[in-house]
């Protein structure tokens, strides 16, 4: 066992012995989201270096702790990089997101719709459990994770099953060609807009539609691939092209949710974030509550919303009605170090099934308790 593994260990160890709660933390970035923070900190910050890296094979392994920005920039000097576009919410220098908080969170950025989730290119996890038991799940390659794959179940579960120590990663090249191209266009004709492009053979990477104070907006999409594939879509899409490095600002700002539509709900502090997941298909709409147009990402398929709570009950029968779902993304008491909205699961039959794993793994609730759920 590494030696700045054994202390951990020996936390969760003391923890379980005295049923006390442990909050799992790496940069903090995430502390906004979830239902409660609770418990003395497990710091990960120690597990921090890249353990092995085979760019000819297109994977890394990976220790939990280390900056995201770090892994991100050894795979950038290789050409590579992590196509899902995981988001950093950094407030500062040294608290920006780990590589851990990356995968436990499961979000992705604007690419995801065309490239897949954070699960798709996980390989392989090293989980410490609530019962100080070091389990490796999966492997170095994709034919590793066959039948149950439990690595995969750490996506998303927000440190409630444990703490993640190593995790293996699938990465894929830079793509060679990029553009970024702006539409002047309401809500509607966005979408109507995006949905002929999804059945044309183009190299569509990401959208987004953000709308402006007129009533209008500007559709802004991405195209990636080989160079030939992007020079042609931008002759056949039309819109003006944006420079490349003002774009890359815009989309990290896009990712990171430092856009002015995210930044002005600080002049409402009644207003929560919601998340509103949708057919990509599901019509421009005025959703329940909504204090402004929603900002529409994924080609379609996420809606972001800024609503009060209160609006709650009728935001998620509209999402479900469309097909969807609807969840707080940012409470309205949020701030960056303290979580105060629920992250909903869909059905009681889900909840039953993820509370059995939380046992199974957790026996004795010691690893973030309540993150997720209200006794769990």
């Amino acid at each position: 066992m590494d030696s700045f593994l054994a202390p951990m260990v020996d936390q969760v160890r003391a923890a379980v012995a005295d049923r006390a709660p442990l909050r799992i933390r790496g940069g903090g970035s995430k502390d906004f989201h979830g239902l409660a923070l609770q418990g003395q900190v497990l710091d990960t910050r120690a597990l921090r270096g890249i353990v092995s890296y085979a760019p000819s094979e297109l994977v890394v392994s990976v220790r939990a702790g280390t900056p995201l920005a770090e892994l991100e920039a050894a795979l950038a000097e290789q050409g590579q990089c992590l196509p899902f576009e995981p988001p950093h919410f950094a407030h500062s220098a040294t608290d920006g997101a780990t590589v851990g908080g990356m995968v436990a969170a499961g979000l992705s950025g604007p690419s995801r719709a065309s490239v897949g989730a954070v699960r798709d290119y996980l390989l392989g996890a090293t989980l410490l459990n609530g019962r100080a038991e070091l389990l490796t799940f999966g492997g170095q390659v994709m034919k590793n994770v066959a039948g149950y794959d439990v690595s995969r179940l750490m996506v998303g579960a927000w440190g409630t099953l444990g703490l993640l120590t190593e995790l293996s990663l699938k990465v894929l090249p830079i793509a060679p060609g990029e553009a970024t191209l702006r539409l002047a266009c309401n809500q509607a004709d966005a979408l109507r807009q995006l949905h002929a492009w999804g059945g044309e053979a183009l190299a569509l990477n990401a959208s987004c539609w953000v709308p402006d104070a007129a009533g209008a907006g500007q559709l802004c999409v991405r195209l990636r691939g080989a160079v030939a594939a992007v020079e042609s879509a931008c002759r056949a899409m039309g819109g003006t092209r944006i420079d490349p490095s003002r774009a890359a600002a815009d989309w990290a700002a896009c990712r990171d949710q430092t856009l002015p539509w995210f930044s002005a709900r600080a002049a409402h502090p009644e207003l929560a974030l919601w998340r509103l997941s949708v057919p990509a298909t599901t019509p421009a709409r005025t959703w329940p509550g909504a204090h402004a147009q929603p900002l529409v990402e994924w080609h379609g398929a996420l809606r972001w919303v800024q609503a009060p709570e209160s609006a709650g009950t009728a935001l998620r029968e509209a999402a479900r009605a469309a097909g969807g779902s609807a969840g707080i993304f940012i409470a309205a008491s949020a701030d960056k170090s303290g979580a105060s909205g629920a992250l909903d699961l869909p059905s009681k039959a889900l909840e039953q099934i993820h509370s059995r794993l939380k046992r199974s793994f957790d026996p004795a609730g010691v690893f973030n308790p309540g993150r997720m759920a209200r006794g769990w």
